[in-house]
């Protein structure tokens, strides 16, 4: 088990709320508290390497960023300039002294197309000289008041870098640092929603609501394309949906009956899940939605091997509705009130427990990069580190095929 890591990430959005990359955690299972294992580079190498190859072979085809925290050690190292430069930002820790070696070997990983990060270099003067080497530089919310981040943010900010606000936790915490400049932010404060009271349903979801009860009380086609045609909007996207490239179709499909008819109520329901998150498109932040999506994927991937497909679906479902609250801006036992789900999946939503619990919370443990969560729900579920990292980045990967 000791040169086992497991992935961990962090989202980090423009202003938008738009995902451009990620921060990619390592947690050592040896060493359960420490990101980065300083002393076992053999290790950290393996695991990084693993990743990588399969990364690049997927997601990093796509616009995303990967931000990969780099001590010393794997600075001065070759492997790093094995992986993809157009995708990799080297965040070089605090712990890494900045001499003339360091800057000289950011400098030349720079040239090869490479974007050297820096982690709250107002914390350690020595770090200064790395600040000229700078694309990113990390300003850590939580430790400083609005008048410190907007003195930091005016002392980095330059055309040729770009500052992000990390450990942002609440909207106010994103609105501050919004009106101070910042362009880029990192967190989750979208994905820990306040105390909600809102009863009321956005009328772009009820649509879908409505449709997906009757799927998941049995309603007839003929009542399910009525629902469908009460809504102009959602008749389109399902006939796009099932036009779409993915399903390869002969013929274009014109009807809802032909459309329903083709899909099959499994595949529906599946689809109607997805809706569920992404319905509010202009009122719920992208990361939000992305982030529903890749838990769904996610937690369904870590089934295979349990669950028949029937229960892998209800895994999707517990994982893309886990976020339905902060979604709907309505406390979960509100949301569940409205739609007819499974009591398994119901059980797994509001209490994290049952059969599909573990699987959520590994999902979830994994976005918080909580390495004593990861370490031992992977155990409990008897995971290895390589199983449960090639679901994740399979789950990114699969994520940005969906174009959401």
């Amino acid at each position: 088990m000791e040169e086992q890591a497991f992935i961990g990430r962090q989202p980090i959005m423009d202003v938008k709320q738009q995902i451009i990359g990620y921060e990619l955690f390592f947690r050592h299972s040896a060493d359960a508290q420490s990101a980065v294992f300083e002393d076992n580079l053999k290790a950290y190498s393996s695991v990084l390497m693993n990743v990588m190859g399969e990364m690049d072979a997927q997601w990093l085809l796509g616009d995303k960023l990967a931000f990969i925290n780099v001590n010393e050690m794997m600075l001065k190292s070759d492997f790093l300039e094995l992986m993809p430069p157009k995708r990799t930002v080297l965040e070089i820790l605090r712990s890494v002294t900045p001499d003339a070696v360091v800057v000289e070997r950011c400098q030349t990983l720079r040239s090869q197309g490479y974007k050297i990060s820096l982690d709250n270099p107002q914390l350690n003067a020595e770090s200064l000289p790395l600040v000229q080497c700078a694309d990113f530089i990390k300003i850590d919310i939580q430790s400083i008041n609005a008048a410190e981040a907007a003195k930091f943010f005016n002392q980095f900010n330059a055309p040729s870098v770009k500052i992000i606000a990390e450990k942002i936790e609440t909207v106010e915490q994103f609105e501050a640092c919004k009106n101070i400049g910042f362009k880029l932010f990192q967190g989750f404060y979208f994905a820990r929603p306040e105390t909600f009271t809102a009863k009321v349903i956005n009328p772009s979801f009820e649509s879908v609501l409505n449709i997906l009860n009757m799927v998941s009380q049995d309603a007839d086609n003929k009542a399910i394309e009525a629902g469908f045609k009460r809504d102009a909007a959602l008749s389109f996207k399902l006939l796009r949906y099932i036009n779409s490239v993915g399903f390869g179709l002969s013929c274009e499909i014109q009807s809802i009956h032909h459309a329903l008819t083709i899909l099959g109520m499994k595949q529906l329901y599946r689809w109607l899940t997805l809706l569920m998150v992404t319905a509010g498109e202009n009122t719920t932040p992208p990361a939000l939605m992305k982030t529903s999506i890749t838990r769904g994927r996610l937690a369904e991937l870590l089934g295979e091997s349990y669950f028949d497909k029937k229960d892998r679906d209800n895994l999707f479902i517990v994982g893309v509705f886990s976020l339905l609250d902060a979604i709907l801006k309505m406390p979960m036992d509100k949301v569940l009130e409205k739609i007819q789900l499974p009591e398994t999946v119901s059980e797994a939503l509001l209490t994290r427990e049952g059969i599909y619990g573990p699987f959520l919370q590994l999902t979830e443990a994994c976005e918080d990069a909580n390495s004593q969560r990861i370490l031992e729900l992977a155990e409990l579920l008897q995971f290895d580190a390589i199983k449960v990292n090639e679901c994740h980045i399979s789950a990114l990967a699969w994520v940005e095929t969906m174009g959401v």
